[in-house]
C-alpha cells in the first residue's frame, strides 16, 4: 500500500531553521543609527534656532544660552541703515510668509550676539513720541522702557515733516528708574548717531485709516543711549529675554 505524503507534514524531530544571529545585530545597529541621526537633527534644530520659544527654554535649562552683550560703538556688526521711507518701501510689499522668516533671522541675530549675522538692519530718522511705558516681566525684556514713536517725514525738500504710516517701538534695556521721564509725549526721538538701534521685528498693524508698519528696535552700542539733546541713559544688555512674549510690545 502506498501512502501519499501530505504537503507540509513535518516529523516531530524536524527543527524549523531560525534567523541567523547577525540578523538581530543588524536590527539593533539600524535602530541605534536612526536614534543617533534623530538626536543629531534635534540638536541642530535646538541650537540653530534659539528664537523658537521652546528651543530657547531648552537651551536655558541646560545652561547653553549665550550671554547677551552690547558692542563698542565703533565695532557694531555690519549692516544697512534705513530711514522711515526706506523701511516702508523695503517692507510694506513683503508677503507675510517672507516677513515671518525675516523676523526669525532678526531675532536669531540678536540672541546669538550676531555670531553669524544675516541681513542686519539699523533704523534711523526722526520719530514723534506717542506712548511710553516701563517694561514688565511678561515682555520680551523685563527691565527698561519701551517707547512708541511715529515717523515724521517731509513730503518734499523744504516742507515741514508730516506723520508717516510707520511706528517704531524702541526697547531700551536699562535699570535707570527715571528713564520713562526722559521721553515726553509729543517729543522727538532721533535715531541714528548716538542712538543707533537694530531691527528685531517687523509687523503690520491695522490702524484707523491705514495699515501701519511697526518696527521693534533696540540699541546695540554699549554705554549710553541718547534720549534727547541733554539726556543720556545708561543701558545694559538684558540677562535674559522672553521670545514667547511676541511683538509688538505696545498693542
Amino acid at each position: 500500500m502506498i501512502i501519499a505524503e501530505r504537503p507540509g507534514l513535518r516529523l516531530k524531530d524536524d527543527v524549523v531553521p531560525g534567523r541567523p544571529a547577525y540578523f538581530w545585530w543588524f536590527i539593533a545597529n539600524g535602530l541605534a543609527l536612526c536614534f543617533a541621526v534623530a538626536s543629531w537633527l534635534a540638536c541642530l534644530e535646538v541650537f540653530g534656532n534659539p528664537e523658537v520659544p521652546r528651543n530657547y527654554e531648552i537651551l536655558r535649562g541646560i545652561g547653553r544660552l549665550p550671554e547677551l552683550k552690547h558692542f563698542p560703538a565703533d565695532d557694531l556688526p555690519d549692516g544697512v541703515t534705513l530711514d522711515a521711507a526706506g523701511l516702508y518701501s523695503r517692507f510694506y510689499p513683503t508677503p507675510s510668509g517672507q516677513l515671518t522668516r525675516f523676523n526669525a533671522r532678526m531675532l536669531r541675530n540678536y540672541l546669538t550676539n550676531f555670531d553669524s549675522p544675516e541681513a542686519v538692519v539699523y533704523v534711523a530718522g526722526d520719530y514723534r513720541i506717542e506712548k511710553v511705558r516701563k517694561l514688565r516681566e511678561a515682555d520680551f525684556m523685563s527691565s527698561g522702557v519701551v517707547v512708541r514713536a511715529r515717523a515724521m517725514v517731509a513730503p518734499d525738500e523744504g516742507q515741514d515733516p508730516t506723520p508717516y504710516p510707520l511706528w517704531v517701538d524702541c526697547v531700551i534695556p536699562t535699570r535707570d528708574g527715571s528713564a520713562e521721564g526722559a521721553f515726553p509725549i509729543g517729543g522727538m526721538l532721533k535715531l541714528g548717531a548716538g542712538a543707533r538701534v537694530t531691527l528685531l521685528h517687523v509687523g503690520k498693524v491695522a490702524a484707523a485709516a491705514d495699515q501701519m508698519l511697526c518696527f521693534t528696535v533696540t540699541p546695540l552700542a554699549a554705554g549710553t543711549f541718547r534720549a534727547g539733546e541733554d539726556k543720556r541713559i545708561d543701558i545694559e544688555a538684558p540677562a535674559r529675554v522672553r521670545p514667547a512674549a511676541g511683538f509688538p510690545l505696545i498693542r
